[in-house]
């Protein structure tokens, strides 16, 4: 029951601008402390209890009623407030543009809805089993934004494990064994006394922990932890929806590059196709290598060089040459070595050429082809396209190879049947030349060239390429041999010998005769007979004429065995007797020949005394024997010496 007799409070005013009785402005106190109480202030309630006449008991009882209401809508406001949060969260969710944002937005909604000092956000590594400090809001250490929690360690590894909310109001007293120094030193350095952590779960994943953290003393309710696992299956969301984008940009960039590697194949195979049809056109139609060069710069775009076996470019296009194209560096070598290894093409990583591939048939090596730089790298099927031009080069090569050695086969024929001079065969002789293009009457002088047996038919071609097509070249008797016309101007033959010697990579030695007189034939006898005497001498790689050997050669047709013999009998004792004593007694009997055996005019020669000449001459007779000056075996010593004294300057001193 009400007392009536309470104390007077000021009545509000009615809508009217009246006063309202006394009990009613008592109850529109109470009913607007129950909504809030910032309107009555600190003692409105009392006041308003007092003015209706209650008694102590009632009083107590609608106080606390009107406290119980005050609570009551304290929390429904507190609740609306996290909803409207909550809402807005959702909504960005929604909106999601920016991971990093959002979830730096939600960690700082966390502390403010939470109303605590500091908020953070560590993402769980699934190949590491940390915890990583991902967003924070309210931290001042940067050691704490680093964070990094070891797995078994610390609160976090705890909320991971059992996939529920953890917290602790004074950290400093959790579980000792969960403790790790890197953990303490971080949470020091912040202050946290007291914190709570709940997971981010994906179905049975976790994907990290949402953390609040006072820098005093709390006790979380459970409304506060509700609060924060929404807030966190939120963070679960956006960190799904992270890992599903990223997940799709990855799938969307492999896809890209398999597109683009599969439409890069396609248009290889296109090229591949193109330059096959048009290699195979360019072999039937016989055009040579140029077709291939040509070929092959017009579908890859860039410059294409075709060399021989001695580095020489045949063939050429897609202007300008790089400079390693026409003088090979040593990255190119190495490739070119390699690829003569293993018949692949090499790419380069030098400046100017790019790829090489060499022509090869077996273990045969005709050349290389060289590509420089282009708009785009050379793909797998790019390097086997050159290789296949290579191969067709190859074929080329063997070929011509195979026209040349036919052409050759007549040609050396023909000059077997033109030295042998069988008149019976005259007239065919002149037919077949005229077949040829070579005019018979014209030739009027040979060279000789003497090189190792195996490597006389490419000397051929060598001599071939240097000479023009009047002359007739071929093999004959175990010699390289050219006919020449005077009509075409002088040859060098120290220079074609060089030329030749440098394609086959052997000594090389060129016999010239002097211009016929008389019939081929005859000029290449002597020139043949001064051949084998350059080889008994064990003289090579030099350019020799006749006339230089006569008559030496006439005399002496032996081998080189042949010939030591005879030195070795006619003057071989003088040479040891030199040789024994340090003596010159060879050089007093060469003077003494070039002097007609005249001891004064030796003297004269040597300028020594004539009786020094006469004591060196009686050593002579013990030497060679008392009849040493006799007719016969003076013109065999006089060879012997003239022909060693030769041998001597041209090949150096005998040891």
């Amino acid at each position: 029951m009400l007392d009536t007799e309470v104390t007077r409070l000021s009545a509000p005013s009615s809508p009217e601008g009246t006063k309202m009785p006394e009990h009613d402005a008592a109850i529109a106190s109470l009913l607007d402390a129950a909504h809030d109480p910032e309107l009555v202030g600190p003692t409105g309630v009392s006041d308003a209890i007092r003015a209706l006449g209650a008694s102590e008991a009632d009083a107590a009882l609608l106080a606390e009623r009107v406290a119980r209401i005050q609570r009551e809508l304290s929390r429904l406001r507190r609740r609306e407030h996290e909803l409207t949060a909550l809402f807005s969260s959702a909504r960005e969710l929604a909106e999601l543009r920016d991971s990093d944002a959002v979830l730096a937005r939600l960690v700082q909604r966390a502390r403010e809805m939470m109303g605590v000092d500091l908020a953070y956000l560590s993402e769980f590594d699934p190949d590491t089993s940390e915890l990583r400090v991902r967003e924070t809001s309210g931290s001042v250490s940067a050691s704490f934004q680093q964070l990094r929690v070891p797995p078994g360690r610390g609160l976090a590894s705890v909320v991971v494990e059992s996939r529920t909310a953890q917290w602790v109001a004074d950290y400093t007293a959790y579980t000792e064994d969960r403790h790790d120094t890197g953990i303490d030193d971080a949470v020091s350095a912040e202050g946290l006394v007291s914190m709570l952590g709940v997971p981010m779960l994906s179905s049975d994943d976790v994907l990290g922990v949402l953390f609040v953290g006072n820098r005093e003393t709390k006790e979380f309710s459970p409304d506060e932890v509700a609060l924060l696992s929404a807030l966190a299956d939120h963070a679960s969301v956006i960190l799904q929806t992270t890992q599903t984008l990223r997940e799709l940009q990855e799938s969307e960039d492999a896809s890209r590059r398999t597109l683009e590697s599969l439409t890069a194949h396609l248009v290889e195979r296109d090229r591949a196709n193109t330059v096959h049809q048009e290699l195979v056109q360019a072999v039937l139609a016989g055009g040579g290598f140029g077709p291939v060069a040509e070929t092959l710069a017009s579908a890859l775009g860039r410059a294409v060089a075709i060399i021989d076996a001695q580095e020489n470019v045949i063939a050429a296009a897609g202007l300008p040459l790089a400079p390693g194209m026409l003088s090979l560096d040593e990255p190119v070598r190495a490739a070119l070595a390699e690829s003569r290894r293993h018949g692949h093409c090499v790419p380069v990583a030098g400046a100017g050429v790019r790829a090489v591939s060499a022509l090869t048939a077996g273990n045969r090596h005709f050349g290389a082809l060289l590509l420089g730089d282009g708009a785009f790298e050379l793909g797998a099927v790019d390097l086997r396209t050159i290789e296949r031009a290579a191969q067709v080069g190859a074929l080329l090569e063997l070929q011509q190879e195979a026209a040349s050695g036919a052409d050759h086969r007549v040609r050396s024929e023909l000059i077997a049947d033109l030295l042998d001079d069988v008149p019976e065969r005259r007239s065919d002789v002149e037919r077949r030349a005229r077949r040829l293009g070579v005019d018979l009457a014209t030739l009027d002088s040979l060279l000789l060239l003497a090189v190792p047996g195996d490597q006389q038919t490419a000397a051929a071609r060598a001599v071939v390429r240097s000479l023009d097509d009047r002359a007739l070249v071929g093999e004959y008797r175990g010699f390289v041999v050219a006919a020449l016309s005077g009509d075409r101007g002088p040859v060098d033959p120290e220079r074609l010998r060089r030329e030749v010697a440098s394609a086959i990579q052997e000594t090389v030695t060129v016999v010239v005769p002097p211009p016929a007189k008389g019939p081929l034939p005859s000029a290449f006898l002597a020139a043949r007979r001064t051949a084998r005497l350059l080889a008994a001498l064990e003289l090579a790689d030099m350019t020799a004429r006749v006339e230089d050997f006569l008559p030496y050669s006439a005399v002496l047709d032996t081998d080189a065995q042949g010939l030591s013999a005879f030195l070795r009998d006619t003057i071989g004792a003088v040479r040891q007797y030199d040789a024994e004593r340090n003596a010159d007694l060879l050089g007093t009997l060469r003077a003494f020949v070039r002097n007609n055996a005249s001891p004064t005019r030796t003297a004269r020669a040597l300028n020594f005394h004539t009786n020094t000449i006469l004591q060196r001459l009686d050593r002579l007779d013990h030497v060679l024997g008392s009849g040493w000056r006799d007719d016969e075996r003076m013109f065999r010593i006089g060879i012997a010496v003239r022909l060693d004294e030769l041998r001597e300057k041209l090949q150096g001193p005998v040891a």
